[in-house]
């Protein structure tokens, strides 16, 4: 498969740049008046040329001017080869350092260094910029890049440059087409007839003329109507590639540079960030807790507070994890690169990378919250995900939120979540054939917490056989799907946690042992309603009856209700479980031998009142055991 590069310029201003992106291409990058009367580049310039193998590369020349570094921010994030220029007139210069620490700080490891406006000096002072350039290059990742001595204006050194971009970007690992795609958007324009469109470099995945789309975090929604690839109209555009989309019904008004296009619902929009941060070595400054700073993340620039999570503050050449809280939204990946400048002065003082692109707020110094950062940090896939999932695990996240949190292929959630679920790890539960995950830490504290609240209920109401088994649900997991949260109960009855007795959910190993009173009160009201078999007393008219505290006399009535040994018709109607039965085979009977009954005939077969047999009936049609078919019952 043909390899997409993306080659992008940095260093000082007026070292040439934009010249030699033309001597390279036979093209102008500045397209804007002020930059042409100027001289400088102002905004990014874009443009493409043709390597030796064949391959076609994109190449972004970015402005060198200290005001412009913003802009510069915003055409590194995408590329694989950098071309550092430094000017054999002026040698390394202030941007130049910031440019270099700036893709150092990027992660970017590929680069060439052009030393340009070789034929204005002498060999000499040549060779004394190459040792400068050498020094200031150690230990970043140009130590080892070549050094090519060019000429723009009189093409010395051109085709040697041409060839060594050639032989680097052989090299590279391809990128990869088959992901969710994310387009940063570094600019945004009109083209009469067309409306509106947007470009970049497309990071991962690929887009096709006709793919619905989202805009994020602005979730705006739109269809793909057509794509250019360097110019050239496509029906697709591949991960590495330089890419317009023509996308109709968004006005250009709606979208900023730092907005990203992606699939919809893909991905989300986050007011934190969990990152670790770096400070580079030379900062002028240190950050504090809720230091105010400049996010630079893809395309977008943010102002955002540093909440230090495992120190006080981070000085110069340290690192630390921090969650950025942002003044507004973004959308990003695990695994970004980002850079970090000072609120005011605007100097770049450092960057890092996305540990959680939308994590929880989180309290700092606390010692769980370090080590799953730690873990995140690793960058292993496996873990990243387990700890999203636990992070996640009190709202049981599905694999799509999972896909869209991690940015990552719900194939990939659903192949690394069976390896977890193999080791131990997480469990998985299947409602309407969506996948919810836990992490077996959380379902272990839950089953904890549900236990400890039983062991208390127990101990307060030692004769009620448990609680009601939808009042655990509600309690525990009234915001999760109620079959989901039934699907945990079944869990923790088949591991003999709890158990269920009728409705009721109790501690498996509770048993409702009365004391030498409560027997005895439960005998007297078990006599007292089968005495009066069909013509049972009323709750109130049983605790009348019987010399002992009201409180005591209602804990055993309704414990008999809950096991079922009465059977509550109303709120102060009872029967007894015998005489309930009775009444059932009595109806069923009738029935199989009459098709129908009438009230009047099952009062009769009672020898009942008119009040108990209604009872009785309307008990039997909520239970579905009759129905009634205008004022007669048949069996359901």
């Amino acid at each position: 498969m043909e390899k997409n590069i993306i080659i992008g310029t940095a260093g000082h201003i007026d070292h040439g740049k934009t010249t030699l992106i033309k001597a390279l291409t036979g093209r102008e990058t500045d397209r804007l008046a002020e930059e042409k009367n100027r001289g400088i580049s102002i905004e990014l310039g874009f443009t493409y040329f043709d390597l030796p193998s064949g391959r076609r590369a994109g190449i972004i020349d970015v402005p060198g001017h200290e005001r412009f570094i913003k802009n510069m921010l915003a055409g590194v994030s995408g590329i694989d080869v950098v071309i550092l220029v430094v000017a054999a007139d002026e040698g390394i210069m202030p941007q130049t350092l910031e440019h270099l620490n700036i893709l150092n700080l990027l992660d970017i490891n590929n680069g060439i260094i052009a030393l340009t406006k070789c034929d204005l000096v002498d060999e000499e002072w040549k060779e004394l910029v190459k040792e400068d350039i050498k020094e200031n290059i150690k230990n970043t990742f140009l130590e080892n890049g070549k050094i090519i001595e060019v000429s723009s204006t009189k093409k010395i050194g051109i085709d040697i440059l041409t060839k060594e971009i050639d032989t680097i970007a052989e090299s590279i690992k391809d990128r990869d087409i088959k992901n969710i795609p994310r387009l940063p958007i570094d600019r945004v324009f009109t083209l009469t007839g067309f409306g509106t469109v947007v470009t970049g470099t497309l990071l991962q995945g690929t887009f096709n003329v006709g793919d619905e789309i989202e805009v994020f975090p602005k979730k705006l929604k739109s269809r793909i109507r057509s794509i250019q690839v360097h110019e050239e109209n496509s029906q697709k555009a591949l991960a590495g590639q330089r890419v317009a989309i023509n996308l109709p019904g968004i006005k250009k008004s709606d979208i900023d540079r730092g907005d990203i296009v992606a699939l919809p619902e893909s991905m989300v929009d986050t007011m934190m960030l969990d990152v670790k941060l770096e400070l580079l070595k030379d900062s002028p400054w240190i950050v504090e807790n809720r230091t105010r700073l400049r996010l630079y993340l893809g395309t977008q620039e943010i102002l955002c507070r540093a909440v230090l999570l495992d120190k006080e503050y981070i000085t110069p050449g340290e690192s630390g994890y921090v969650q950025l809280r942002l003044e507004e939204k973004t959308s990003a990946k695990v695994g970004d690169r980002f850079i970090i400048r000072f609120y005011s002065p605007m100097t770049t003082i450092g960057g890092g990378i996305i540990l959680d692109g939308n994590p929880l707020k989180k309290k700092r110094f606390k010692e769980d919250i370090i080590e799953e950062l730690k873990i995140k940090e690793t960058g292993n896939k496996e873990k990243i995900i387990e700890e999203s999932i636990k992070e996640r695990s009190k709202r049981f996240p599905t694999t799509k939120e999972l896909s869209t949190e991690l940015i990552t292929k719900e194939d990939e959630i659903i192949k690394t979540s069976k390896i977890l679920e193999n080791k131990n790890k997480i469990l998985i539960f299947e409602v309407s054939n969506e996948k919810h995950y836990v992490h077996k830490d959380y379902y272990k504290y839950i089953r904890l917490k549900i236990k400890k609240f039983l062991q208390n209920y127990h101990n307060e109401n030692p004769v009620k056989i448990g609680i009601l088994r939808e009042e655990l649900r509600s309690k525990y997991f009234i915001h999760i799907k109620p079959k989901l949260g039934e699907l945990l109960i079944d869990k923790l009855i088949e591991e003999d946690v709890i158990k269920q007795n009728n409705l009721y959910i109790s501690l498996y190993d509770f048993e409702v042992e009365l004391n030498k009173m409560q027997k005895k009160i439960k005998q007297v009201i078990e006599n007292d309603v089968l005495s009066n078999k069909y013509n049972p007393p009323k709750i109130n008219e049983v605790i009348e009856k019987l010399d002992y505290k009201k409180e005591d006399i209602i804990k055993i009535i309704e414990s008999m209700i809950q096991r079922e040994e009465l059977i509550l018709l109303d709120e102060n109607l009872i029967f007894h479980k015998e005489a309930y039965e009775e009444a059932l085979d009595k109806i069923k009977k009738y029935i199989y031998e009459n098709e129908y009954i009438s009230l009047a005939e099952f009062r009769d077969i009672l020898n009942t009142s008119r009040k108990y047999a209604i009872a009785l009936l309307e008990d039997f049609d909520r239970k579905k055991i009759t129905k009634r078919i205008e004022d007669k019952r048949k069996l359901y």
